[in-house]
């Protein structure tokens, strides 16, 4: 007998954001906070899941990889959707500390994904084009995440939709200041313990602490939205999830 409380299945949350810069509705499928977690033999319940929504892109915002559990489950993800979809992706705070950081970064390279490291691409989806940024975790280095986050910021503009791919959630404030249209982040793990209508937001999160503010949905300010997953993670970290089931997010930009 399951626990609803406790239900640790994939779920499909959705969200509509809209822009005068789009042009053409774009899908983006946001994978976060994986930690090499599996889903089914070869993933292959995340990867149906993911086939689903046909999207137009993948963006990885971190932690899809671990620095306890082994990499071969996210390979075995990625030998997959990475050849059927363009693939974005930074690093989350495990990667970092994983002491392997720079091998998890080519595993992702050698499978097709565009990995970004405090630089911009420009991609071209449904005829407009859309600039895809993006920063390695603060755990790579105060003055690294600082230098990347300046170099990313010079580079969008006011007519051309930005997206920025950052772990951390905390940092809103920052990523605010930089003027993109949209942040994509995970990392807080939706809280860990949520109680419907009393702690929606969760009880706690890596620096935020308790009673955390980031932990999913969407946040705005000053023109700056910013989505925050739940994420994928189910084994690790050990703490269970309470009513805060694993999620892969899916976002239509639309025109406004």
């Amino acid at each position: 007998m399951s626990i609803p409380a406790f239900y640790n299945g994939l779920t499909v949350t959705e969200y509509t954001i809209h822009s005068n810069k789009i042009s053409d509705a774009v899908k983006i499928v946001l994978l976060t906070d994986l930690h090499s977690c599996e889903y089914g033999k070869s993933q292959q319940t995340l990867i149906e899941k993911t086939d689903e929504q046909n999207p137009d892109l993948i963006l990885m915002s971190g932690d899809i990889m671990d620095d306890v559990f082994p990499d071969s489950s996210t390979v075995e993800l990625l030998k997959v959707i990475a050849y059927k979809y363009p693939c974005y992706y930074v690093t989350g705070n495990h990667e970092c500390r994983s002491g392997r950081v720079k091998t998890q970064k080519n595993i992702f390279r050698v499978y097709g994904v565009t990995v970004l490291e405090g630089d911009c691409k420009n991609v071209s989806v449904n005829g407009q084009h859309i600039l895809i940024c993006g920063v390695d975790d603060p755990q790579s280095g105060k003055e690294i995440f600082d230098k990347q986050l300046s170099n990313v910021s010079e580079l969008i503009n006011a007519e051309q939709y930005s997206i920025l791919l950052s772990h951390r959630p905390e940092l809103f404030e920052r990523y605010v200041s930089c003027n993109f249209d949209l942040v994509l982040s995970g990392h807080a793990h939706g809280g860990q313990w949520r109680i419907p209508r009393i702690l929606p937001h969760g009880l706690y999160a890596p620096y935020q602490g308790l009673f955390p503010k980031y932990t999913t949905g969407i946040y705005e300010k000053n023109g700056t939205k910013m989505l925050v997953s739940r994420g994928l993670s189910r084994e690790s970290p050990r703490v269970p999830r309470i009513f805060n089931a694993p999620e892969l997010v899916v976002i239509l930009l639309s025109p406004q």
